[in-house]
């Protein structure tokens, strides 16, 4: 199933993508594809199988609003190289804010004051569909509500100046998600799933979660030995090479440029980039 969230009459709307139309999910809770993911895969897919109302497509707003983001560093053996640095010899595990999650269309705004130096990363992110504590690869795998498309936009000069990254990697508008959430049964083989990033459409990033260092059921399993999982986390899974902090010269995102996030059999976000001073939250 490709599930996704809509702007429907003003407010949030979980749907199913299905022959070429949306169809309303109804469920528990607030209505809200989080609040379906956290009522459990059942609620889920029989909200799916009897979402029989058709809507008008609206604008695409992120999938749902994580719990929790855990994220991961240095995954990707391909990344390793062009950073030059050992692989980890466990996951290098950090956070980010959910506060800097926006959908597909929504812009990436760079605060000239705070930061001078933005980056890309697509990733893989996997969303969490049962309470995971201890568990091992098989209850891990079977855990999972879906994947979607993640940016895990990173200011490097916070980044690398703070000696930890939660602040450069949680500034608003830095976890762009969607469009869709796909269920794992539409995923053959999440360690086998091509990712690219193109900035205004040249491709930058171009790769495959098989270069993964520790793949998914890897990752959470050793995240739920140590604190617990749950319905509506996101695990972002790491990046591959072709970050602009790397390339010779180095590149950095600017206002005016348009990125595109894509990761095989779900789809590809567009955020374009902004200043501060553009954005309607600016004061």
């Amino acid at each position: 199933m490709r599930l996704a969230t809509v702007e429907y009459e003003g407010r949030p709307m979980a749907v199913v993508e299905r022959d070429g139309g949306l169809y309303r999910l109804d469920g528990p809770g607030d209505g809200t594809l989080g609040a379906l993911v956290a009522a459990g895969p059942e609620a889920l897919r029989d909200a799916a199988l009897g979402a029989t109302e058709e809507i008008e497509a609206g604008r695409r707003l992120a999938p749902l609003r994580p719990g929790k983001i855990v994220a991961i560093g240095l995954n990707y053996l391909d990344h390793i190289r062009e950073a030059g640095v050992r692989p980890p010899e466990s996951p290098l595990v950090f956070a980010k804010f959910p506060s800097s999650v926006i959908g597909t269309g929504e812009a990436i705004v760079i605060d000239a004051e705070l930061t001078g130096n933005v980056d890309w990363e697509v990733e893989l992110g996997v969303v969490i569909g049962r309470t995971l504590r201890h568990a091992d690869k098989d209850e891990a795998m079977a855990a999972i509500a879906g994947y979607t498309v993640a940016n895990d936009v990173s200011a490097r000069d916070l980044q690398f100046a703070d000696g930890q990254w939660v602040r450069g990697k949680s500034l608003d508008t830095f976890c762009p998600l969607g469009p869709v959430l796909v269920t794992p049964d539409e995923i053959a083989d999440p360690q086998a799933l091509v990712l690219r990033t193109r900035v205004n459409g040249e491709t930058v990033q171009d790769s495959s979660t098989a270069e993964m260092v520790f793949g998914v059921a890897e990752l959470l399993s050793y995240c739920s030995r140590a604190f617990t999982l749950e319905p509506g986390d996101l695990v972002l899974t790491g990046t591959p090479w072709g970050c602009g902090a790397f390339m010779d010269p180095p590149r950095r995102l600017v206002p005016g440029d348009v990125l595109e996030t894509e990761v095989e059999g779900i789809g590809v976000l567009v955020n374009p980039v902004v200043d501060a001073d553009a954005s309607p939250g600016r004061r």
